[in-house]
């Protein structure tokens, strides 16, 4: 056990430890320069696709909306609590500051990534199936299958089974701490509700996901506007507070700028997941007209994932006096709770909790999606989808009932940060497909078409699926 520890911990120093964390920043970048801004020349066409279709009108194929709510189902989770109080306790208020910069840039990563998914997507049975590992074979060919492989079964390994045993004890702990209910009876739950959602297949995930997404985001949104509401006049001064610390003019904690630096941007990318090649799996399943729409509705994800839901948590914290900068680590959820209450009173533990548990529950369905999406690729066979399915609904009761257990999965960040590197080196390699992707849509949009469309003729040299964009 200690060899595999050192093993994946090295693996987790060569990825987090120096390298991704900048990747992923100057690729970010790179990817906002030279596509003009992608992110903010489209992001009024962001919206439309909450009150438009937006597809081919297929039937029974998953929307553009839909596969939107479910990444974003996907993206905000515990972390969103717990995660960005961390990284207000170690970096200070200026930590805010470099996540909202990480998401603005990571948006045009996520456009890339998710345009791909969709354009090799393929189209099996009655629904669409894509990502990385697909992008991969199609898109670079059969020699670089043992890469695709690579990243398939670090994405179960995981999201699929690391990361849903840590939402489980994250709904438990919660439970617990809050409501006094017993961690048995939460994993019974968590794991009846997980069995249910996704035995129902990607249609009954995405119905799912259209309906709880919404209802988490709209709530947590409005309790965040009530607490802004209640303390509207400190708004300049915590505003202020973000800036300076974030550029070091103040020092909230120790380590200054440094700290803020460091996670802000860890905290954003770990949030948002844009670069990290888990959102385009779920990206690839809309019936739309052209891939750029889905790679544009999926920008919107990361903007409410960061811009919307993490910095509710932060105003919470920040407007408090149960923050003090500098003082001793706490539990992310327990300060992030702790604050809530000091605003609108001890009823707010309990809506905490509940957040908790539709943020968890729809981020264990959303990771199960991802792995499902690797097996189909390394296996057409149905037995091994079953097994996954029966053991993702064990690893969350466990989880839940063991919170040691967590442990065992010390593998889950490592291998996070490896399919990361692998799905940045296929959006390298991939870079011009993605600029004639780009001129396409621009080119129809200049020419007055609100929708544009897919023609496979004009990308004859690729190998795309015909019967996914509409044609024999």
């Amino acid at each position: 056990m200690n060899l595999l520890e050192s093993f994946f911990g090295l693996i987790g120093d060569l990825t987090w430890g120096w390298s991704l964390i900048p990747f992923l920043v100057i690729f970010g970048v790179f990817f906002t320069i030279v596509t003009n801004f992608v992110q903010f020349r489209f992001f009024g066409r962001m919206f439309r696709v909450l009150r438009a279709r937006n597809q081919t009108n297929h039937a029974g194929q998953i929307s553009g909306r839909e596969a939107l709510l479910l990444s974003v189902g996907g993206r905000v989770g515990g972390g969103n609590i717990a995660g960005v109080a961390v990284a207000i306790t170690l970096g200070g208020p200026g930590a805010v500051f470099w996540m909202w910069a990480i998401a603005l840039v990571g948006m045009a990563t996520s456009l890339v990534e998710c345009s791909l998914a969709q354009l090799y997507k393929r189209k099996e049975g009655n629904a669409f199936r894509g990502g990385p590992a697909r992008t991969i074979i199609y898109g670079l060919g059969e020699d670089y299958r043992w890469l695709a492989v690579v990243y398939a079964v670090c994405l179960i390994a995981s999201f699929a089974i690391g990361f849903n045993a840590f939402q489980g004890n994250t709904v438990a702990g919660a439970a617990q701490d809050s409501l006094g209910i017993d961690r048995v009876w939460s994993g019974v739950v968590l794991a009846v509700m997980t069995g249910f959602v996704v035995y129902g297949g990607i249609k009954r995930i995405a119905k799912f996901t259209d309906v709880v997404v919404p209802v988490m985001a709209i709530g947590y949104v409005g309790m965040a506007l009530l607490v802004i509401v209640l303390n509207i006049t400190d708004i300049p001064a915590v505003l202020i507070s973000i800036v300076k610390n974030a550029f070091g003019l103040e020092e909230a904690v120790s380590g200054g700028m440094g700290a803020a630096l460091a996670n802000g941007l860890r905290r954003g990318l770990f949030s948002n997941e844009a670069g990290l090649g888990s959102a385009p799996n779920v990206a690839a399943t809309a019936d739309v007209t052209h891939p750029i729409s889905q790679g544009i509705t999926q920008s919107l994800s990361v903007f409410i994932d960061t811009m919307l839901i993490c910095t509710c948590t932060a105003f919470i914290i920040l407007l408090g006096d149960v923050y003090v900068p500098g003082a001793a680590e706490i539990d992310g959820v327990v300060l992030t709770q702790q604050s809530l209450v000091s605003h609108v009173g001890v009823w707010a533990q309990y809506f905490l909790t509940g957040a908790i548990l539709l943020f968890s529950i729809s981020s264990i369905v959303y990771n199960y999606y991802l792995g499902e999406n690797a097996m189909t690729f390394m296996s057409k066979s149905k037995v091994p989808v079953h097994g996954l399915r029966i053991v993702v609904i064990c690893i969350v009761f466990l989880g839940a009932v063991a919170p040691g257990a967590t442990a065992v999965f010390f593998f889950s960040d490592p291998l996070m940060g490896l399919l990361a590197l692998v799905n940045l080196i296929a959006l390298m390699m991939l870079f011009p497909t993605i600029t004639r992707l780009l001129a396409d849509y621009r080119q129809q949009l200049k020419a007055g078409k609100e929708h544009p469309e897919l023609d496979p003729a004009k990308f004859a040299d690729l190998n795309i699926d015909h019967r996914a964009w509409g044609t024999k």
